[in-house]
């Protein structure tokens, strides 16, 4: 049997305002080609399928056009919990009746207990599915004192554990943060002044643990406890990653093969670094001037409209540092005096980008003459 193991797909995602819908139905098209070319037989989603428990309704159309190619179209069963920025009662709705269809949505925490059974190719593996649940739902729900994320994580896997089946292979899906995983920015905490991380040894018996939560590919504890990661990269800091899904084979020993499978993004996120007229001038010839940038300049003079210039050769600048405008510290603010003092030369590299000429000896002398009363009469208040 083999399984496809994705996450955190965040449906309606805005990427510094700009609306990645597109983007996921590109590498959402992959996934689908993943399926067909890899012969997978059933399909995991890890949570957060929306990326806000209010979906705009292009996301939920998207949704529905993907579940529909492979529960209707290709017979596959899908496997789906929900993660901290789904709404857990409204991604259920229909729950029961879809199951007919092969879609098995695990939302409800109540139901935490009951496996879905896949049976394929003369094979029966155990699904078990985690919605996320915070320890005050777990401490309510089931009358047991769970005061932080490990003890409600842990508290459902040894219940889950104590009831698995002596004999099939089993898997557990969860919505967590894994103690020592690598994080990213887009990750939203899922608690504020308290520990979030959930320990991994409970789940070192399961045969394989499809995780979610964290938008890198990565594994703890064991290979088989793994992030498959985010489908595209969501922020600056996931820059590096390589983003994609990972195929399981399991047999009835057990899981055989483990493989990460990259996603192609139509553009991608990227990180670029330098003064501004180098920048410009490679991006006349860049092939790849469409992707979503961040720019950080390491110009140390004043510059007049500097994202308009950069994107007239990169349309898709996103955001823009100026750590050259920095002091040689490294402080997080300008100095006021060094602005004070560097006001002339701030004034004239306007001027000259404005006027496209030099001052004049007379039109200098005459604004530093501005510029120290200026000082002076703020100095007098």
């Amino acid at each position: 049997m083999r399984l496809l193991h994705t996450a955190d797909w965040h449906l309606g995602r805005l990427f510094h305002n700009l609306s990645l819908l597109d983007d996921q139905r590109h590498v959402l098209d992959q996934l689908i080609e993943i399926i067909d070319r890899e012969n997978v037989d059933a399909v995991l989603i890890a949570g957060d399928i929306y990326d806000r428990s209010v979906p705009p309704s292009a996301a939920v159309t998207l949704l529905d056009e993907v579940l529909h190619a492979l529960c209707e179209e290709r017979k596959l069963p899908v496997i789906m919990i929900s993660g901290n920025h789904d709404g857990a009662e409204r991604l259920r709705f229909g729950a029961r009746h879809l199951r007919q269809a092969g879609l098995h949505i695990l939302s409800d925490l109540a139901d935490y207990a009951t496996p879905v059974t896949l049976t394929i190719k003369g094979i029966e593996v155990d699904v078990f599915g985690i919605p996320y649940a915070d320890p005050e739902h777990v401490r309510s729900q089931f009358e047991v004192d769970t005061r932080d994320f490990d003890a409600a994580h842990r508290y459902l896997v040894e219940r889950i554990s104590e009831q698995r089946h002596p004999t099939r292979p089993c898997v557990l899906m969860s919505h967590c943060f894994v103690d020592g995983g690598s994080a990213s920015d887009s990750e939203r905490p899922l608690t504020l002044g308290g520990a979030e991380s959930v320990a991994w040894e409970p789940m070192q018996g399961f045969d394989y643990v499809a995780l979610g939560h964290l938008h890198g590919p990565q594994y703890r504890g064991g290979e088989h406890i793994r992030y498959s990661g985010s489908l595209l990269k969501y922020s600056f800091s996931e820059a590096n990653q390589r983003k994609g899904v990972t195929l399981v084979d399991i047999d009835v020993s057990g899981v055989t093969q483990i493989e990460q499978i990259p996603l192609i993004p139509s553009r991608e996120v990227r990180v670029l670094e330098g003064e501004i007229d180098t920048l410009i001038a490679q991006g006349r010839t860049d092939p790849h001037a469409d992707d979503y940038l961040l720019v950080r300049l390491t110009d140390r003079h004043a510059i007049l409209d500097p994202m308009g210039k950069l994107r007239e050769v990169y349309p898709n600048v996103l955001h823009l540092e100026k750590p050259g405008m920095l002091d040689a510290r490294g402080k997080q603010q300008l100095d006021r005096e060094r602005q004070r003092f560097d006001a002339l030369d701030m004034f004239s590299d306007f001027f000259n980008q404005t006027s496209g000429e030099a001052m004049s000896d007379e039109q200098a002398s005459a604004m530093a003459e501005l510029i120290t009363q200026l000082q002076r009469d703020e100095a007098q208040q």
